[in-house]
């Protein structure tokens, strides 16, 4: 029974960590193509919001849940599709904080531009360039862990 809840919590865990990834990558692109200060601004401080609520707790609870469900199944965390998994959890970290501040800036400055009725400023297309490089090796990296937790392939790494 344990085992079983402890895999739900994972399996939730990680479409939680994708599905708001991919919700939020969305609501930007699409409010970013409009060019509207304000409405940029007001979708960047939801994007905040749901990385901070849902994003955040996911990331936490993670390692957690993987950690427990691979000592009830017996799992060695050395094992090469795990190992693997964490780097890539790693990595995938290694782009999301930036992200997070990212999105925090871009929210103040088309804040800012609305305020004074102004366009969006040159730092703030340049930090969402780099928003934007950021999260696709994220989010191919948290596919990678997603098919690595589906198929769990027999990887000798030493």
């Amino acid at each position: 029974m344990l085992e079983e809840l402890l895999r739900l919590a994972h399996v939730i865990g990680a479409t939680v960590l994708f599905g708001t990834g991919a919700g939020i990558a969305f609501f930007m692109v699409m409010a970013h193509r409009t060019g509207d200060p304000k409405l940029i601004a007001h979708v960047a401080g939801t994007v905040v919001i749901a990385d901070t609520v849902f994003t955040a707790t996911a990331v936490i609870f993670q390692p957690i849940t993987g950690y427990y469900l691979a000592q009830s199944i017996g799992w060695s965390l050395h094992e090469g599709w795990i190992a693997v998994s964490l780097l890539l959890y790693v990595l995938t970290g290694i782009f999301w904080l930036p992200v997070v501040w990212i999105q925090i800036r871009l929210r103040n400055l088309a804040r800012a531009a609305s305020a004074a009725g102004l366009p969006l400023p040159p730092a703030y297309h340049r930090l969402y360039r780099i928003w934007f490089a950021c999260g696709f090796p994220a989010f191919f990296a948290v596919i990678g862990i997603i098919w690595l937790m589906l198929n769990k392939p027999n990887i000798t790494l030493f």
